[in-house]
C-alpha cells in the first residue's frame, strides 16, 4: 500500500479504481460460474449483481466529486454485503456439506475472500483521508 500526500494508494491506484476494478471481477466472475455450472438460478449471478452495483457508484464518485465521500461509503457498504453473503459458506461447513454444490459454493468462498480484503481497503482508506484532514 502506498499513500501519498493526497490519496490512499494501492499498487498506484486510488481507492475509486481499486472499486471499479472490483465491480468488473465480480460481473464477470458471476457471468462465467453461472455458464460454467450451467445454472438455471438467478442466485449464480448475485456477485454480478453486487459488482454492478459496485461499479456503477464508483464510476459516479469519479464524476461527481462532491458526492464521493457519500457513493464510496456506499460502496463500502456493498462490498460488505458481498463479504456477508460469504459467510452462508459457514452453513453449509456446519451442515457438513462443504463444496457439495461446487460452485454455488466457490463462489461463497470467493466473496467472503475477496469482500474482506476490499472492505479492509475501503477502511483503510477512509481512516487515511481522516488522518490526513485532521494533520
Amino acid at each position: 500500500m502506498e499513500e501519498d500526500n493526497k490519496e490512499f494508494k494501492i499498487l498506484n491506484r486510488n481507492i475509486e479504481q481499486i472499486s471499479i476494478y472490483y465491480g468488473f471481477f465480480l460481473i464477470i466472475w458471476g457471468i462465467t460460474i453461472s455458464f460454467v455450472s450451467d445454472s438455471k438460478s438467478f442466485t449464480s449471478f448475485i456477485p454480478s449483481y453486487l459488482g454492478l452495483i459496485i461499479l456503477i457508484l464508483s464510476f459516479l464518485s469519479t464524476k461527481f466529486i462532491s458526492k464521493k465521500k457519500l457513493l464510496m461509503h456506499l460502496v463500502a457498504l456493498f462490498g460488505l454485503i458481498t463479504m456477508l453473503g460469504g459467510f452462508d459458506l459457514i452453513r453449509v461447513i456446519v451442515k457438513g456439506n462443504i463444496f457439495g454444490n461446487f460452485w454455488a459454493d466457490l463462489s461463497k468462498l470467493m466473496m467472503l475472500i475477496t469482500g474482506s480484503i476490499f472492505v479492509y481497503l475501503c477502511f483503510m482508506s477512509f481512516k487515511f483521508v481522516r488522518q490526513i484532514k485532521y494533520k
